[in-house]
């Protein structure tokens, strides 16, 4: 055999068979697929996020806006400047600038927590202590069932309450109902109203940022828009879920759902 069908020979010979081939094209396309899909996912990231920034822009600027105006029309007519009704106007301006920033700083730190700062705790306690520290509104009824623990950073779940008691408080009518029981592997958390309610074609809606349904959640009224996107971030966070179902009540029920703390579910399976 001549060198040159010596060589031919050994190249034709360490070709791959057919079935490694097509192994080789079925992973190629798997790899391209994935990369593909990884692509999609990011940019729908940054869809998101830049919808985000907007929406976040719009709602700092209308209290800007306002304090933008009401300082230059003091400024053009001084003499006719009530000042302390223009001191009381800013200062609301500037107070819903500083809910609303931080309402956002509270949305970039959640799930940053580590392993260390989950504390095992009663949701019953926690909830007599969340009361206590807040001014008197809609009055609040409890029934808290005794020893149903998880595992929590105390503050953020604390801070869950209590946008949901803002919000129950900004939409009943005459009383609010807070409930803690246990349902098999989880913990339940629900904040009731007797308000006039959230439609099921709208309760998912609530739950994303700046979300206002007609009037019943207008700015004057004290939401940013934020703090139902804060409560769910906090749940999943929490490895939990939070839903919105009708109350017996007539209105609204936000029913927070944690996994209980691992003893209590060896407990109580």
């Amino acid at each position: 055999m001549s060198p040159r069908a010596k060589d031919l020979s050994i190249g034709l010979h360490g070709l791959p068979k057919a079935d490694e081939i097509t192994h080789l094209a079925l992973a190629a396309g798997n790899l391209l697929n994935r990369l593909e899909s990884a692509r999609s996912r990011v940019d729908q990231s940054l869809t998101r996020q830049r919808r985000f920034v907007s929406d976040a822009s719009h709602e700092l600027f209308t209290p800007i806006a306002g304090l933008r105006t009401l300082l230059e029309e003091a400024r053009l007519h001084p003499g006719e400047t009530d000042l302390d009704e223009l001191l009381a106007d800013a200062l609301e301006s500037v107070d819903r600038l500083q809910t609303i920033v931080t309402d956002l700083l509270v949305l970039a730190k959640v799930g940053a927590n580590t392993s260390d700062a989950f504390v095992n705790v009663d949701l019953g306690e926690m909830v007599l202590a969340a009361i206590a520290r807040r001014e008197n509104g809609v009055p609040v009824r409890l029934r808290l069932a005794p020893g149903v623990r998880a595992n929590i950073v105390d503050a953020e779940i604390t801070r869950l309450l209590s946008n949901l008691l803002d919000n129950a408080q900004r939409h009943a009518r005459h009383t609010v109902l807070v409930e803690v029981c246990r349902n098999g592997r989880y913990g339940e958390l629900a904040v009731a109203d007797d308000g006039d309610g959230i439609a099921t074609a709208d309760r998912e809606r609530v739950f994303e940022w700046f979300t206002r349904l007609d009037t019943a959640r207008c700015r004057n009224r004290g939401g940013t828009g934020l703090g139902l996107t804060i409560a769910r971030d906090i749940a999943e966070a929490h490895r939990g879920t939070i839903d919105v179902e009708d109350s017996c009540t007539g209105g609204a029920r936000f029913v927070l759902r944690l996994p209980l703390a691992d003893r209590q579910t060896l407990d109580h399976p």
